[in-house]
């Protein structure tokens, strides 16, 4: 497995790629829920992180996120009913957040509007 880059630029063509070709992308569940955490550029927003692989997923149960697993999430679910759901919350996604956890913060429907295009390519 090849890691993730510093370029969150690639790290974000890595996703939309690889969520296609896997079918899914990947969360972290615990008994309270999903994995959260605040946003490094917005105040009072909260941001979920979600990697194309569960080996990049996996490597974050560690230290607050102990509890957690890796959840597959379907593709087409996460599309049609998680991003604009997390828009409508007003989360931010985490694309394919590296090993120190940095990365993008995107807004659901702009991660929604790549995906589109990509799509249609």
């Amino acid at each position: 497995m090849t890691e993730l880059s510093d370029d969150f630029s690639e790290n974000i063509d890595r996703f939309i790629v690889e969520s296609m070709e896997n079918g899914c992308v990947w969360g972290l569940q615990g008994e309270d829920g999903w994995a959260l955490c605040a946003s490094e550029d917005y105040d009072d927003m909260d941001v979920m992180p979600l990697w194309s692989q569960e080996a990049f997923a996996q490597f974050h149960c560690r230290d607050e996120w102990a509890g957690y697993t890796p959840v597959a999430i379907e593709l087409e679910e996460f599309l049609e009913d998680w991003l604009p759901g997390m828009h409508d919350d007003v989360l931010l996604v985490g694309v394919n957040w590296n090993d120190e956890l940095e990365g993008e913060e995107m807004e659901p429907l702009d991660l929604l509007e790549e995906f589109e295009q990509e799509l249609q390519d």
